[in-house]
């Protein structure tokens, strides 16, 4: 349901390091939305040197980006709760400063997402949702 892109620019990460940023994401997702852990898609990506611009001029801090596409439907409260745990979890996972994470969350309505080959549910229908998915399916999700 969720997708999280992360970006870095001038930070290498380890494959460690996005294992723990991943589980951070989906944990926090979880938690804040109370949506299924298997909903949480993380991609990561690095900006090349030379490829990351602030203000029109080269940027050379090491930097995180996480652009969330989550569906509408969720208070303010629950989007900033989710934001800063994410936040939090990033800074210390990465080893940089809060200053250098940004963090964007962009709605789409329920209705303009397919996944698992089915228009999504409202916010809170996951369960009967859920029940569509084949035997083969549910088996090979995470719980």
């Amino acid at each position: 349901m969720p997708t999280y892109t992360v970006t870095v620019a001038n930070l290498s990460l380890s494959p460690q390091q996005k294992s723990q940023i991943a589980e951070a994401i989906t944990a926090a997702h979880s938690a804040q939305t109370g949506a299924p852990r298997f909903f949480a898609q993380v991609l990561f990506s690095a900006a090349n040197k030379g490829d990351h611009f602030v203000g029109g001029r080269a940027n050379t801090a090491p930097q995180v980006f996480v652009h969330g596409l989550v569906r509408e439907g969720r208070s303010i409260e629950i989007k900033q709760a989710l934001m800063s745990q994410m936040l939090e979890e990033i800074v210390r996972v990465a080893g940089i400063t809060a200053e250098d994470v940004w963090v964007y969350l962009q709605d789409i309505p329920a209705i303009q997402m397919i996944e698992f080959g089915r228009f999504l549910p409202a916010p809170g229908d996951e369960a009967e949702w859920g029940k569509g998915f084949s035997p083969e399916k549910r088996a090979s999700l995470p719980r």
